[in-house]
């Protein structure tokens, strides 16, 4: 075989090897070499540090030492996952569990409600331009505000309990929205209004690259409106919803700000209902210094966040091919 056919690839194309490609686009390389290595700095670096200290008995004794602690192997790991007599395994349990329950409800929601309103504003009506900035409004909030405007309106004489009970009467008294099992209710919707206008404006971009030929032809075609949304729209909005689907997916495991300021102004605790990893994590290190098992479950999540991209990156392949 000759070498031209052993460097030819599935396509028929030749190879090309990295360092051919570098040298042909070495100014493009160099511009973003800055970049590239205030990533690692920035990235790579605390990762590793991250992981190294899982490995070390880090606490409020030893914190001196710091990358020079102790050497306990996975003994934070087994306390995290494993050990009984651990309040952290038990609190890290219940996060968990929330952060699931919350992850996947705010997804759904989150594209469901954002490609609705991204389809009725892709329509032509009178102030739509004024409906789009302010359906946006809430994502230019800063999510540490949002935590704190939504702690209050969830308050027992809040404005939540005042227009469910005493103007529409929907419910005869006023829950405790922050505490017990309504805790995660709380949470859930003050992220799905933050999140959603970003979503929306992505669907929205994506709806504007369709043709409207398409959607001519299949009305002649005599296809209804369901049937041109299944046919067409979510076909054709599959990569920029694959997009959204991972942008959601790490948004929502590492939640912090809004759990944080709704509850306590950024020190407090949502109750085993509502504590999620991020905030779970960050009251078990800065809090109590438990700085080993914190590094030790921050490392968990990592990795459980990576089989999550991995099996979204299974499902998804096919949307994110460019061709040539």
């Amino acid at each position: 075989m000759s070498k031209v056919a052993k460097g030819l690839n599935k396509k028929g194309t030749v190879k090309k090897s990295l360092l051919s490609q570098i040298k042909k686009n070495k100014l493009a390389y160099g511009l973003i070499a800055p970049a590239l290595i205030a990533m690692f700095v920035v990235h790579l670096v605390p990762i590793v540090s991250g992981i190294w200290m899982s490995f070390l008995k880090l606490n409020q004794f030893t914190l001196k030492k710091f990358l020079r602690a102790p050497f306990i192997g996975l003994q934070n790991y087994w306390t995290v996952l494993f050990d009984p007599t651990s309040t952290i395994r038990s609190g890290f349990i219940d996060a968990l569990r929330n952060t699931a329950i919350f992850s996947v409800i705010c997804s759904f929601l989150v594209i469901g409600i954002g490609l609705l309103l991204a389809i009725l504003l892709n329509r032509k009506f009178r102030f739509q331009g004024l409906a789009r900035t302010l359906l946006m409004t809430p994502w230019v909030v800063p999510s540490f505000v949002v935590g704190l405007l939504w702690g209050f309106m969830w308050q027992q004489d809040g404005v939540i309990n005042k227009l469910l009970v005493d103007i529409f009467h929907f419910l005869p008294e006023g829950p405790y929205w922050l505490t017990g099992p309504k805790v995660l209710i709380a949470i859930i919707i003050p992220t799905i209004w933050r999140t959603v206008p970003f979503v929306m404006l992505m669907l929205l971009a994506g709806l504007q690259q369709i043709p409207v030929d398409y959607y001519e032809a299949a009305e002649i075609d005599g296809a209804n409106s369901w049937q041109q949304f299944r046919s067409i729209t979510l076909p054709l909005l599959r990569s920029v919803l694959s997009i959204q689907i991972l942008n959601g997916i790490i948004n929502y495991i590492y939640s912090f700000n809004i759990v944080a300021m709704m509850f306590g102004h950024g020190a407090g605790f949502p109750g085993k209902y509502g504590d999620l990893l991020m905030t779970n994590i960050n009251r078990n290190s800065f809090q109590i210094w438990q700085f080993g098992p914190g590094a030790a479950a921050t490392v968990i999540v990592m990795i459980c966040v990576l089989g999550l991209v991995a099996l979204w990156y299974k499902v998804f392949q096919d949307d994110l091919v460019v061709n040539d």
